[in-house]
């Protein structure tokens, strides 16, 4: 039968290496849990599990996870708290393995399920797999390629839930899906029920990063009372798919209608149409409310059919790279920076040309300190001092070999007043991220199920929901917003930095930025949208991003969209930038100056006003 009350599902983890203790906080706390779920894996995680696995058959998962499950057995077993998790990487069978021994020795009994199927990489030799972003074929990079993992949604997920297992472990799960999964089984929603899967997607999305949602890189920081034992986000489901987002009472974090738009626009694409495996999701339809002290109501969210196809995450051996840093003070700190890095640079050419090799593919230098991340946002200071920052990347390994031998060598032979940081620079491999898409088909997912390390059950070729949706976005876009709301506003006009009336929030995919820009009122929305245009955007970053910026409206959330192609010096590992996933664009947005309305600040409430001392 279905479930006829309040759901709750708690997510104590966004990504590999996030707060190993917030699983205990969401057991012990003081709301009733009937789920967890938790992300582990990035788009170049699977890679670096796959290395792991080549050297050990016992590897390839996320060990932290059985880490931080251990202590908490009994707990989840007495409270009865399911868990699902993609933890499991390219070797779930191996972590459900590690799980059994650790609740052997505590005496428990443990049911696990395992989900697998997603490894396309034994298959490259009969798919194309052409990157779908730049249309560019595998071909010669197929002798390159260290894992080809396809993302499954939910419904492979939910096959495992149906065997009432304690723990779900997956492979390439979507980070919605996960969370998803235990919607459709204990609300028994139909596969074509697409308004509420959205909701449920909605909700994955907002609680997939972990405190993101709860205070957690909010750009009003200061109204935060603490970010101590921070509260991670759960979500409260109704049978009829609205939810709440609230997080333990008497937890640190926030929990705002300001936090949730911005979590809502992290990692953005286009709004109308959030692609997934189970719905094509719209975010422009739903509606936020106030629900309480830390809680939101989330509704109205709408859906229609997904394609019958599902996105290939492919990691290729791309070369080499290697970064290193310096302390250089005052005075004159700035210049003193530059002197190094020529200094530095010239006599790296002048040994590689002694070498005979050729000039690296790839340099960057940075002044940490004095507009690193901002590059030309941020208002002229002098800095007392400076983290000089020099990186290349290459395909031959040995210059790089020079590049870290050199660094050293500056300390005792530039300008005084430096300070070391530590030893040579490592040198790491360089892994692109490659995504491409396949038919359904192609990667049948598979289940195994074990209880005590005994096999319960074991069944391949898992078959998909027969779909053939289109990626195409919605015709029109309501915008109850009228740009004559700004006519009630004639009159002085105030020089501000965008922060005044606006907040953010920023993330990447790929090579490509995101920043969703959010105002402070309706009326700040409707300013924003006749005033902040993709080109405007584009000139403020300027030297940053060398591709398109477009936009998109989400008058819902009273935001903007910005999608900034070509701004992360080829994203993930490829990037030399201190900032390769865009996380301070955001940010650096909020700088910007603009003449508004002086009576359009009047128009923010008082508790949804910035504090600091750059809003002059």
């Amino acid at each position: 039968m279905p479930r006829t009350k309040t759901l709750r599902i708690a997510n104590a983890g966004g990504y590999w290496g996030d707060d190993p203790y917030a699983m205990r906080r969401q057991v012990q706390g003081e709301l009733p849990i009937d789920y967890v779920s938790m992300d582990f894996l990035a788009e170049i995680t699977m890679s670096i599990l796959q290395k792991q696995l080549a050297r050990d058959p016992s590897a390839g998962y996320a060990r932290d996870f059985v880490t931080q499950v251990d202590p908490l057995l009994e707990d989840i077993k007495d409270k009865g708290i399911r868990i699902i998790t993609n933890a499991g990487g390219v070797n779930p069978k191996a972590c459900a393995e590690a799980l059994f021994a650790v609740a052997k020795k505590r005496g428990v009994d443990l049911k696990v399920a395992v989900v697998g199927g997603d490894d396309v990489a034994p298959k490259l030799a009969t798919l194309a797999l052409d990157n779908m972003e730049t249309g560019e074929a595998l071909g010669d990079y197929r002798d390159k390629v260290l894992s080809a993992n396809a993302y499954f949604g939910a419904m492979p997920v939910v096959a495992a839930l149906e065997e009432e297992p304690d723990i779900v472990l997956s492979g390439r799960v979507t980070d919605t899906g996960i969370t998803l999964a235990a919607l459709i089984h204990e609300f028994e929603w139909s596969p074509d029920d697409y308004d509420r899967l959205a909701q449920g997607i909605v909700a994955a999305h907002l609680i997939e990063c972990g405190a993101q949602a709860t205070g957690g890189n909010f750009t009003d920081w200061e109204k935060v009372s603490s970010y101590i034992d921070v509260g991670f986000p759960i979500v409260e489901f109704e049978p009829d798919g609205t939810f709440v987002v609230t997080k333990h009472p008497g937890s640190g974090g926030l929990v705002s209608l300001q936090t949730v738009r911005e979590q809502f626009l992290y990692e953005m694409g286009h709004p109308q149409v959030y692609i997934t495996p189970d719905v094509i999701t719209d975010f422009t339809t739903m509606s936020l409310e106030t629900d309480g002290e830390n809680r939101v109501r989330v509704s109205g969210a709408r859906g229609r059919e997904p394609t019958d196809q599902l996105k290939v995450s492919t990691a290729l051996e791309d070369g080499f790279k290697s970064a290193g840093t310096l302390i250089i003070s005052g005075p004159d700190a700035r210049a003193k920076a530059e002197m190094f890095a020529s200094i530095f640079w010239t006599r790296l050419a002048a040994e590689l040309e002694r070498e005979g090799l050729t000039p690296f593919e790839a340099t960057h230098t940075e002044f940490i300190g004095d507009d690193a991340t901002h590059r030309g946002l941020t208002p002229e200071h002098r800095a007392a001092e400076i983290l000089l920052r020099l990186a290349a990347r290459d395909h031959e390994r040995s210059k790089l070999g020079i590049f870290r031998k050199l660094l050293p060598g500056l300390i005792l032979s530039g300008p005084g007043g430096v300070a070391v940081t530590g030893g040579a620079p490592h040198i790491s491999d360089v892994v692109r991220y490659w995504p491409s898409l396949i038919e359904q088909a192609v990667a049948p997912a598979s289940l195994g199920v074990y209880e005590n390390g005994e096999v319960v059950l074991e069944r391949e070729n898992l078959s998909w929901p027969e779909t053939g949706g289109t990626m195409d976005p919605p015709g029109g876009l309501d915008d109850p917003h009228p740009t004559s709301i700004l006519g009630a506003l004639v009159g002085d006009q105030v020089e501000v930095p965008l922060m005044a009336i606006a907040h953010a929030r920023s993330g990447d995919k790929g090579d490509t930025a995101n920043i969703g820009l959010i105002g402070r009122s309706a009326a700040s929305y409707v300013w924003l949208r006749e005033h902040v245009s993709a080109e405007h955007v584009r000139g403020w970053f300027e030297g940053i991003v060398h591709g398109e910026v477009h936009r998109y409206l989400v008058p819902n959330l009273w935001a903007l969209n910005f999608l900034l192609d070509e701004s992360l010096g080829g994203g993930g590992t490829v990037s030399l930038y201190t900032d390769a996933q865009g996380k301070t664009y955001g940010q650096a947005l909020l700088r910007c100056r603009v003449l508004v309305p002086a009576k359009l600040l009047e128009t923010i409430a008082a508790e949804d006003r910035p504090s600091g001392k750059e809003l002059s």
